[in-house]
């Protein structure tokens, strides 16, 4: 889905190509198939091939994926996911980072979340 958002509308061979490390042309296909059928993607035919375009917006396809990993991963409790993400071993956040992250935790707070 990166490299489609980021070509904006592509055939599978110019998303291949704008994988690092890609799987193969027919891995890709597939993936795009699965795509189309849970209505992330659609296609429109161009004479042989098929150009894909993406159908949910980058920001929303982001949140689905954070709901997922959320109930897969972390039981629906944000306050894991956020601790695995604060704790990882590789992890660099800023200062600034941090107090951003501090001032959305208080405002939650204040609206009552």
């Amino acid at each position: 889905m990166d490299a489609l958002y980021k070509l904006g509308c592509a055939s599978a061979a110019q998303i291949l190509e704008q994988i690092p490390d890609p799987p193969t042309y027919t891995a890709i296909r597939t993936l795009l198939t699965i795509l189309e059928k849970k209505g992330h993607v659609r296609h429109l035919s161009d004479g042989t091939r098929y150009i894909y375009e993406p159908l949910v917006a980058r920001e929303q396809m982001g949140r689905r994926a954070i709901d997922s990993l959320l109930k897969t991963f972390f039981d629906d409790s944000v306050e894991r996911a956020v601790t695995a993400l604060l704790t990882r071993k590789d992890a660099e956040i800023s200062h600034d980072e941090l107090e951003r992250l501090s001032q959305l935790i208080e405002k939650a707070k204040r609206e009552g979340r």
